[in-house]
């Protein structure tokens, strides 16, 4: 899994028991949606994975596409980015659909981030024959549910060319307050997609199974809003995908790490903790810098918590620094979040409160300084109620 999912993620979001989040529970009927007609059942996985085919949506019940990233704009200052989609089918229910939004200013020390649900196909604006995702989630408007008037928050992409589009007014923004934020990026994967478990489909035994890759080397060109400034950045984005037919995986949380090394490495680590807090799953994929990958397994590397952090919104204690070693690969990093409080509460959308966020890296590979990025990921240590 990966991510809040990540692998990581958007699993538990999906099957907490919460009364409001659109994707915790079967969604009831809202007047501007209709249920999808019933399909025919898949075929039996695992199924070979191929481009851009399936990059696409797919009738499983639960998918999501996620883009993380570090930027730097034209002063030097440097920003780290959230964007992610969740799609959850369930029976004859109509589609969900919820999002997040997040930003984070390492220079300013602020996170900002929005989340927005939605019912109903109309999120998939693509063509039937059109490959890659087209999606636009809109968010009822909180003064009339019964419509949509805001501007939609758009992802589009095919084949590792990828533009994302996104823009929370006041009124929306979640964190420390900002009056807006924005953004506006094209993503170019500079490496091929990265089939985790190998052949891409990882097993999760009696919950179900997920297909997934990830794109872990783009370039990021474009723009943010923050407030009344607007800033051109560039810099790499770290693009998710993963669906299948599972909806709980992972009830004590996960840890999950994306981590760009400077010699052109990546990998990312998952590890999946059941309900009584021991590790369930854990593996991982290193990424050579050719775009070779090899599988790891929970015995190829370890990572140790240096330090931790409670949240003063919620109580919750998340780890907040790491020792990473894969010794077999020479790595050994060192991660420290760029901002202490990069917490999400989005129990409104998806049922979950999670961290996530940007890294200060320094690292080594066979004894050569390297440094590096990373993003990481921590589900299942703060309440869902």
């Amino acid at each position: 899994m990966r991510r809040a999912m990540p692998l990581l993620l958007a699993v538990a979001l999906i099957a907490g028991a919460c009364s409001g989040p659109v994707l915790a529970n079967p969604p009831a009927a809202h007047p501007l949606s209709t249920a999808a007609p019933a399909t025919p059942a898949p075929p039996a996985d695992p199924q070979p994975v191929v481009f851009p085919r399936d990059d696409a949506p797919h009738d499983r019940l639960t998918e999501w596409w996620y883009d993380t990233g570090h930027l730097v704009d034209q002063t030097g200052a440097h920003w780290g980015f959230e964007f992610v989609v969740f799609r959850a089918e369930r029976g004859g229910f109509p589609v969900s659909w919820a999002s997040h939004l997040a930003l984070t200013d390492e220079a300013g020390q602020q996170f900002h981030y929005a989340q927005r649900a939605e019912i109903g196909s109309q999120v998939n604006v693509a063509a039937a024959d059109e490959p890659g995702f087209d999606l636009a989630i809109r968010g009822l408007d909180p003064a009339d549910p019964s419509t949509f008037s805001r501007a939609p928050w758009t992802m589009r992409g095919a084949s590792g060319d990828d533009h994302l589009a996104a823009a929370a007014p006041p009124a929306e923004v979640l964190g420390d307050p900002v009056a807006g934020f924005g953004l506006d990026l094209a993503l170019h994967a500079t490496k091929p997609p990265a089939l985790h478990n190998g052949d891409g489909f990882v097993n999760f035994g009696p919950a179900g199974g997920s297909y997934y890759y990830s794109r872990t080397a783009m370039t990021a060109t474009g723009t943010l809003t923050v407030g009344a400034r607007t800033l051109r950045v560039t810099g790499s984005a770290w693009f998710d995908h993963q669906w299948g037919d599972f909806i709980s995986v992972g009830g004590g949380g996960w840890d999950w790490f994306a981590l760009n090394l400077g010699d052109g490495t990546d990998v990312t680590l998952s590890m999946v903790r059941a309900a009584d807090g021991l590790d369930s799953l854990v593996y991982g994929t290193l990424v050579a810098a050719d775009g070779a990958t090899r599988r790891l397994g929970g015995a190829d590397f370890t990572v140790d918590v240096t330090r931790h952090w409670t949240s003063p919104r919620t109580g919750a204690a998340y780890p907040a620094g790491w020792t990473v070693a894969i010794p077999s690969a020479g790595i050994s990093a060192q991660l420290t979040p760029s901002v202490a409080q990069q917490e999400l509460d989005t129990r409104a959308t998806t049922g979950v409160v999670y961290w996530e966020g940007s890294q200060r890296v320094s690292a080594t590979v066979g004894g050569r300084d390297v440094g590096g990025q990373a993003y990481v990921e921590l589900t299942g240590y703060a309440p869902t109620r």
